[in-house]
């Protein structure tokens, strides 16, 4: 099986790609916004925006939120996402998660949560990061478990189409050190 990165599987037959990640630039916005195709799409990626998706309601999302980081692929931005909360040694609350659709199903998701909860536990010495996931996000709630995720609370929401949907809040606890190791 090929792989596109160290941890993900690419379609069979598919040339490797290596996927690469770095912070968000101001010509990336308008691309991003287009991730969302669906008023759907967009409520799993960024319940309070309105769709579509503008540069000036993701512009100021990213103002108030921390790391907000992209992947790229081939030189080509396919995902993106945030902290929306990001407490040194405290909690870091993962967000805005969207891949493009051209790279949904490759991996780019696996990469881009791996990455920021590198970074959370990494930079922001981070005792756990939390992700929420809509009950009708079937991906994202296969998703966050394998990577390691855990559900701890649901929450009652109202959808885009103001039926009631289930928020499932998931954690990922920092490891612990062991005995006699320091944390840097």
């Amino acid at each position: 099986m090929r792989l596109c990165c160290a941890t993900c599987p690419s379609l069979p037959g598919a040339p490797v790609s290596k996927l690469t990640h770095r912070p968000v630039r101001s010509g990336d916005i308008a691309l991003i916004c287009a991730f969302a195709t669906t008023a759907q799409e967009l409520f799993y990626m960024f319940p309070k925006a309105q769709f579509p998706l503008t540069t000036a309601q993701l512009q100021s999302a990213i103002e108030q939120r921390s790391d907000s980081t992209v992947v790229e692929r081939d030189g080509s931005v396919v995902g993106f996402a945030n902290f929306y909360r990001c407490e040194f040694q405290g909690v870091c609350a993962l967000g805005n998660v969207v891949v493009a659709p051209s790279a949904r199903g490759q991996g780019v998701a696996r990469y881009l949560v791996q990455t920021l909860t590198a970074l959370a536990f990494a930079r922001h010495q981070a005792l756990e990061v939390q992700v929420s996931c809509f009950n009708d996000n079937t991906a994202g709630l296969l998703l966050y478990p394998q990577l390691g995720f855990v559900p701890f609370a649901i929450v009652e929401r109202q959808g885009p189409d103001l039926r009631r949907v289930a928020l499932v809040q998931m954690r990922m606890l920092r490891a612990p050190l062991s005995p006699g190791t320091a944390r840097a």
